[in-house]
């Protein structure tokens, strides 16, 4: 049995939520439902789609997500919501921090998986670079907590003393001759 530990969300909060959710449903035209009938082209239903998730996107709790947000962002924002993840903040060298979401008693290797599906999704909204090495990332960069190194991947980041909104930071690996 899963233990649930008590909800931080306000009723209102979450009331506020289920009206705009319902709002959005509401306002879809009856003309849909019976288009629906004769299939939408794909493009129209991917319009549709976005416009509603656009609209949900802009609700207080979920204003911190980008526009294509992915369904697995939206579980992590909402776990963090109910206090069943945690935000750990990694920092790269050239000073950009990152965001990166992971559950109450994620292990190191589980904090690596979020950084690599963090920067994937960056990169295909900013149509950047199309594939990372991350064996290489990880054999010539480690992650550093208060000057210690996180090298045990199957270590929890609680057994580390990382909490919520605790910086991270990438480290170049000293070569060893």
């Amino acid at each position: 049995m899963m233990f649930i530990p008590e909800l931080s969300v306000k009723e209102e909060e979450v009331a506020e939520v289920e009206k705009n959710i319902r709002q959005v449903e509401q306002e879809q035209p009856d003309e849909v439902e019976e288009e629906d009938e004769e299939e939408l082209p794909h493009s129209e239903f991917l319009d549709i789609f976005q416009e509603g998730l656009a609209r949900l996107v802009q609700d207080p709790l979920l204003c911190d997500l980008p526009i294509q947000v992915t369904l697995e962002e939206v579980n992590s924002q909402v776990a963090l919501e109910y206090g069943q993840a945690m935000t750990v903040r990694v920092c790269k060298g050239d000073g950009e921090v990152m965001p990166i979401v992971v559950v109450q008693n994620a292990t190191v290797l589980d904090l690596k998986k979020a950084i690599q599906r963090f920067m994937e999704l960056k990169q295909q909204r900013e149509g950047g670079v199309k594939h990372v090495s991350w064996r290489y990332v990880w054999r010539t960069f480690h992650l550093v907590f208060q000057g210690q190194k996180l090298d045990i991947d199957n270590m929890k980041l609680k057994e580390y003393g990382i909490r919520n909104r605790d910086e991270v930071t990438f480290m170049k690996r000293l070569r060893k001759k």
